[in-house]
């Protein structure tokens, strides 16, 4: 069954807008396992259903998908615009355990994501641990996003930075992070692994083609200094949906294996 539609949030005090997979099984069944599955920056809730085959996998898996919309906010509650961390971590969980019959035990909870969604799925996963049993996070923008405000703030909004970086994602930061662009222990995921007891179990994957590849690399080299498991793959693909599918069904595949 595939639901899309809104509903108000009283976190982000607006419509908000959020697509559910739910398996096809008879009615009298177990809670289902649930994966909350983030969309990157230019998405929105509804592109994993769209361009992705998360149908299959759902019957496969046996896996309830929420899919929800947070803009370009790169889940962060903004300094000037709504809190959509706040909302992805807090509000949102409990609505659609409210409504579904969904395990409530971490190790049936899931969070995943590609690109600025793969960032999320992190910052959610080290974050609150206690959480989340296993975050999987493709062509991530790991640390894309602190050293590109770190570059902001020392060259300003140049026309080389603009060519880089684009104008509209300098504003974002500016949106995001204030004019300041002030980073807080909270978004530093690295930082967070190392405060944080037993993170869940991590699966992260880029394309070779990627233009993020070289920081995932970085990022899971990181994470071995911090003698913290997970597994990281490469295999020759691109930033698109193409790689973000196989990814996401390899990461589906090894649920139980990293």
């Amino acid at each position: 069954m595939i639901l899309r539609g809104s509903f108000f949030s009283q976190i982000l005090e607006m419509e908000t807008g959020l697509s559910i997979l739910i398996p096809n099984r008879t009615i009298d069944t177990p809670p289902y396992r649930v994966a909350y599955l983030l969309h990157g920056l230019c998405g929105r809730n509804g592109d994993w259903l769209d361009y992705t085959m998360l149908p299959a996998y759902a019957e496969v898996f046996d896996i309830m998908f929420i899919m929800p919309e947070v803009a370009r906010s790169f889940y962060t509650d903004m300094v000037f615009g709504q809190k959509f961390f706040t909302y992805i971590h807090q509000e949102l969980p409990v609505i659609v355990k409210k409504v579904f019959n969904i395990s409530a035990k971490r190790e049936d909870t899931l969070v995943i994501g590609a690109s600025m969604g793969g960032y999320g799925a992190l910052k959610c996963a080290l974050s609150y641990p206690d959480q989340y049993g296993y975050c999987a996070a493709f062509s991530s923008a790991c640390l894309f996003l602190k050293e590109g405000l770190e570059r902001q703030q020392r060259y300003g909004k140049t026309a080389e930075m603009e060519k880089q970086y684009g104008k509209q994602l300098l504003n974002d930061f500016e949106s995001i992070f204030g004019q300041a662009l002030e980073w807080k222990p909270e978004y530093e995921l690295l930082e967070l692994a190392k405060s944080r007891p037993a993170p869940p179990r991590l699966y992260l994957a880029c394309g070779t083609a990627d233009h993020l590849k070289d920081e995932n690399q970085r990022f899971s080299h990181e994470l071995e200094k911090l003698n913290i498991p997970h597994r990281y793959e490469e295999w020759p693909g691109g930033h698109d949906w193409n790689f973000f599918n196989k990814a996401l069904e390899k990461a589906l595949r090894g649920i139980n294996e990293v």
